[in-house]
């Protein structure tokens, strides 16, 4: 794959809803014959595992790319990071109609504490997450990646002026010596449509947003799956995705900076939703705890007492894993969303 184009990979929707597929094979269709542009389909993201074609080619992508899926953007890229395929946030400015509005309630900018980031060296590129749905139109989104592509443009245009001005190139018989990029392994030189397009098994695990992440490691003590775990540097990681229950949210109803993300669940924050702010009161309880009621710590012991007692072991209720966020931890300083539940708690709701 080629660094001066920008490759653009439509992540199909699981199943074959007519629309959804409409939708997808148009974007396409309007795309392929672009010349800056390299365009491939590849199963739902969320399901491919680490031996499918679809998640090899996405690996072997060098330069900037445009991941479209039916996920949230922030789900969608900690997905990729979470498979190793790195990049910088590429911002997008094709938006929801819904977005306007909330935009204008956010006036206060919220402090957020400090998190880990992250882990590893970030490859010097862009990575653009699409939400498909955000439009119903192929042409909103071929604005939006053409767009991109001239930013991307314009971005390697700065770079190679700086090197340029900072590294002036070797001249031998007259002619620029440059350095060739590393020949890709030749199982990767090319990727056949069917291969990439081969079904994927459905899977269910959680997804960790470093860029919220603090490494509290509540949601190592809460989860009794043996899903997290810790690397050589103590910070939190999905070790054993596929322990994870399927459907099965709690741990992520239980992380105080909403830095877990399970992308195909019902409710739109749990599902990597860019809904109010974790440091601040501007929160709609229904939309962050996935029910009528805002007792997200009650309904997370309920959904792991449950899978418990599936699994053939002992309900536990808030006795395991569940530290009481004030008594318990006096110096650490209480966040708004501690407050916020523990006034619900004092008012018996």
């Amino acid at each position: 794959m080629s660094r001066s184009r920008l490759t653009v990979v439509l992540s199909q929707a699981p199943g074959k809803h007519p629309v959804k597929r409409a939708l997808e094979e148009s974007i396409v269709a309007s795309l392929l014959l672009e010349p800056e542009l390299e365009v491939s389909v590849v199963p739902n993201l969320y399901d491919l595992g680490p031996d499918h074609t679809g998640r090899l080619f996405l690996e072997s992508v060098r330069g900037d790319m445009v991941v479209l899926s039916w996920l949230y953007p922030r789900a969608a890229f900690w997905l990729l990071d979470r498979d190793g395929i790195k990049g910088h946030f590429g911002e997008t400015k094709l938006k929801p109609p819904s977005d306007e509005e909330d935009d204008a309630d956010t006036d206060t900018p919220v402090e957020k504490p400090e998190a880990i980031g992250p882990s590893g060296t970030i490859p010097d590129r862009h990575i653009y997450t699409l939400d498909l749905r955000d439009s119903n139109k192929h042409e909103a989104f071929g604005a939006e990646i053409r767009r991109i592509a001239a930013e991307c443009r314009d971005r390697r245009a700065a770079k190679a002026r700086e090197k340029a001005t900072n590294n002036p190139p070797v001249l031998q018989l007259g002619l620029s010596v440059a350095k060739p990029e590393p020949e890709l392994p030749p199982a990767q030189q090319a990727f056949a449509p069917e291969a990439l397009l081969a079904p994927a098994g459905r899977r269910w695990y959680p997804v960790i947003d470093y860029s919220r992440c603090t490494n509290c490691l509540e949601c190592l003590d809460f989860c009794l799956f043996g899903v997290y775990g810790v690397d050589s540097l103590e910070r939190i990681l999905v070790e054993n995705q596929d322990q994870c229950k399927k459907g099965c949210p709690a741990c992520s109803r239980v992380c105080p900076q909403q830095a877990i993300i399970f992308p195909e669940y019902k409710s739109a924050a749990i599902a990597g939703a860019e809904t109010g702010a974790v440091g601040g009161l501007k929160i709609d309880l229904s939309r962050l705890f996935g029910g009528d009621v805002g007792d997200a710590l009650g309904m997370a012991v309920q959904e792991r007492d449950r899978e418990l007692v599936n699994d053939g072991r002992s309900a536990v209720g808030a006795t395991v894993g569940l530290p009481k966020r004030q008594a318990d931890r006096p110096s650490a300083p209480k966040d708004d969303l501690d407050k916020l539940v523990d006034d619900l708690d004092s008012l018996g709701l």
